[in-house]
């Protein structure tokens, strides 16, 4: 009776238990999802302005119109062009291929007035390596005979003509010596070296290096390539096989002299191990051998350049994600975001740009891209000692990886696939090379608090969008971001990230650089990156508008005879190009205006200022032979008339052209035109001098390493048009729950769990 009553009190126990457990879940369920429902996967307010299709004209080629120019130009029996990706030098090669603009008259004509439709046409450049079709104008220099041509083909999609625009571009034949080293002269390249040096000098490298057939050595080439128009030599410098191979450098260096097309031609003209200097490799090994020479000992080198995280990471920082749906949108190529409409594309040889960028409907920019960057390098051995990289010689476009989700960009941006070609059998598909985000950026766009008479809070959260790609150029990594802000202004800035270039410790070393490892020195180094700013305020008819302040003696209108020293506005309006070159290093006004002849409200020139931020070392003095190929960096701002035909600051060919640049940019300021009432740009360098230091070890942090330029509403306006955005907060004592002004009062009803798509990363596809 007992064991009957316990099984059943038992029994009442597990029924209550289980009751109790499925009410407890579903409070608990009931309680999370009340707490946390999903965030909106679809826009919760409408867009402010519609798409437009005519941003195509402004448009990336696409992988189909690509392959027809490939296989047009490939018809041309003229031409006898390859497409091979290991043709040799001394063939005819089909390099780059990428979207030629139409002229912005055209261009404008079709957007707003209703003219008709542009030509769709991309650029070819080819390397002549072979004999030439031209022999009346074929370049000779030093041996190297050939030439570098562009072409423009057209129409697209189905091409059928092309013609040679070289002259017509640059003003000049372009010798084959100004190419840009392919894949396959690397490959001809590191064959060279390991029959001529490495095979014969088996000893050294193994006592000295640890090379053998399962270790190797890296290269790292001095640029540019000699000292004189037609010289293509330079110094190689090797590295360690170890990560961030750019900071393991050995102590031995090879002077190659490969200048003609054929390797047949090519020497090794001097050697450096150790701090000494060899003119063969013969005699090198005889040195090492008697033991004259001081000899480096191979000791195994800790991995310090890996990016592996010294501790196993444990948790997630913090995530951005949009309740109500993203609030951009695009279409194509083109980018609705509140006031903000733009067209965008990634250019192979200079990188990223957007296009006709309208705050409200209206224009304000045309064009806004990045140009070049540049670094000039200090040193005293010879790898380094006369180097400088301008990137666009390497497509700075073409080498826009993938970006990675939540770390390169949030994890909830929009990311945009892009095609290229350059040096590649066919167009190569990069995913997720462009990102698209809205970001608060952690500080309030304005804000008051009133406690004195009338009690009140208003402020506003600073949310922009931010359109971003990243380049990775052999060690350095640069991040570009434009900005649009809810004020109406834009900003274009660069960070620099990646690996410091470093070189081998030898006597001298220090007054180049600080030490960052053993027997490593990072060496001192400038970094120029330049932005082209091709404003159109209320049209295109500008002029070019400076302010700044100075200190007045005035005497006291209630007291004629006692004086103070006030500040005045001092204004001036500047009328010619060679006037309007702000060089560095010398003082220039502080307020800086593309500004149109149209005033607002309150009399003033509706203008749009341009705020420079720098921390530039010294440009290359102008003396310096190789200086007028990146002579745009002798100008913070230098403003001229605009012209297609001075489209870019750079080129592809100034690299290994230096001494006859295809794009000298002071020639655009030399002719000194009138820049008042006309169609102006603005031409902006910003940058950084760096001096590694140990903290570079393993690489280089973006803080504090970068630079650009704001472009800010001044007097555009009648009042701040931020004013009018549904972001803003404003409450009043006894109003501060109320949800009418303050959205946040309700953001805890209002919260909600992101929706996140799995992690992905396909950048090694194409690596």
């Amino acid at each position: 009776m007992v064991e009957r009553k316990m099984n059943s009190l038992v029994k009442w126990a597990l029924i209550l238990f289980f009751l109790i457990s499925i009410i407890l879940n579903i409070v608990l369920i009931g309680l999370h999802s009340s707490r946390s429902p999903k965030c909106s996967a679809q826009r919760v307010h409408p867009l402010r302005g519609k798409h437009d299709e005519r941003s195509l004209v402004f448009a990336d080629l696409t992988l189909e119109e690509y392959s027809q120019v490939q296989q047009y130009m490939l018809k041309q029996k003229d031409l006898d062009i390859s497409t091979k990706q290991l043709t040799k030098p001394s063939e005819n090669y089909l390099l780059l291929i990428d979207r030629s603009l139409p002229k912005k008259a055209d261009v404008l004509a079709f957007l707003d007035a209703k003219g008709a439709k542009p030509v769709r046409e991309a650029t070819v450049v080819v390397l002549h390596g072979a004999k030439p079709v031209r022999e009346a104008t074929v370049v000779v220099l030093h041996g190297a005979k050939g030439y570098i041509n562009e072409y423009v083909v057209g129409p697209l999609p189905n091409p059928t003509y092309y013609r040679d625009v070289t002259k017509e571009r640059y003003n000049m034949d372009l010798p084959i010596s100004s190419r840009l080293i392919t894949v396959a002269e690397y490959d001809v390249v590191d064959r060279f070296l390991e029959a001529e040096v490495f095979s014969k000098l088996k000893k050294i490298m193994k006592e000295s290096f640890d090379v053998d057939q399962e270790e190797i050595l890296h290269a790292y080439e001095q640029m540019p390539r000699g000292f004189e128009a037609g010289d293509r030599k330079g110094w190689i410098s090797f590295f360690r096989d170890l990560h961030g191979m750019y900071t393991h450098p050995v102590g031995f260096e090879v002077l190659l002299n490969h200048k003609g097309l054929n390797a047949s031609q090519w020497r090794v003209e001097k050697l450096m191990y150790n701090g000494k200097y060899f003119n063969t490799v013969e005699e090198l090994k005889d040195a090492y051998d008697k033991g004259t020479v001081k000899k480096i000992v191979y000791k195994e080198t800790p991995d310090y350049g890996s990016l592996r995280p010294r501790n196993k990471p444990l948790q997630i920082g913090p995530q951005q994600f949009y309740a109500e749906g993203k609030r951009w949108s695009i279409q194509n190529n083109h980018v609705l975001y509140l006031d903000w409409s733009f067209a965008f594309g990634l250019s192979s040889v200079t990188g990223m740009r957007v296009f006709d960028v309208r705050f409200r409907g209206e224009r304000i920019v045309y064009e806004l891209s990045v140009q070049e960057a540049m670094s000039v390098y200090g040193s005293v051995t010879p790898g380094m000692i006369l180097t400088k990289f301008l990137d666009s010689s390497f497509g700075i476009g073409s080498v826009a990886h993938e970006l990675t989700r939540g770390v390169d960009c949030p994890y909830e941006a929009t990311y945009v696939d892009t095609y290229r070609y350059n040096d590649a059998p066919a167009p190569v598909r990069f995913r997720n090379s462009i990102c698209i985000f809205e970001h608060n950026m952690g500080q309030p766009l304005r804000r008051h608090f009133a406690d004195v008479i009338q009690h009140s809070y208003g402020g506003m959260a600073n949310s922009a969008l931010v359109f971003r790609t990243a380049t990775a150029i052999l060690n350095y990594d640069y991040i570009w971001d434009f900005i649009f802000y809810q004020t109406g202004s834009v900003e274009a800035k660069v960070h620099a990230t990646g690996y410091i270039a470093s070189s081998y410790l030898v006597d001298g070393s220090m007054k180049h650089g600080h030490q960052v490892a053993e027997n490593v020195l990072g060496n001192i180094h400038t970094h120029f990156m330049n932005f082209k700013v091709d404003l159109d305020v209320a049209g295109v008819k500008n002029m070019f508008l400076t302010k700044d302040m100075e200190y007045v003696n005035v005497s006291l209108p209630w007291m004629p005879d006692r004086f103070a020293m006030v500040p005045q506005l001092v204004e001036k309006q500047v009328k010619t190009e060679k006037e309007a070159a702000l060089r560095h290093g010398t003082k220039t006004p502080r307020y800086l205006h593309i500004a149109s002849n149209t005033n607002n409200r309150w009399g003033h020139n509706r203008s749009y200022r341009l705020q420079v931020y720098s921390f530039a070392g010294d440009h290359l003095p102008e003396s310096e032979p190789e200086e007028r190929s990146m002579s745009w960096a002798r100008y913070k701002v230098a403003i001229t008339k605009q012209k297609d035909l001075e489209r870019t600051s750079s080129s592809l060919y100034n690299q290994n052209g230096m001494w006859t640049p295809a794009v000298d940019f002071s020639k655009y300021v030399e002719d000194n035109e009138n820049i008042e009432n006309e169609d102006l740009v603005a031409w902006v360098t910003a940058g950084f001098l760096h001096i590694p230091h140990a903290e570079d070890i393993p690489n280089t942090v973006t803080v504090g390493n970068g630079g650009g330029v704001l472009l800010r509403p001044h007097n555009y306006f009648n009042e701040d048009p931020s004013i009018h955005s549904a972001d803003s907060v404003f409450f009043s004592p006894g109003a501060e729950n109320s949800c009418d002004n303050n959205r946040m009062a309700c953001l805890a009803q209002e919260t909600c769990s992101p929706v996140l798509e799995p992690f992905t990363f396909h950048g090694f596809e194409r690596v």
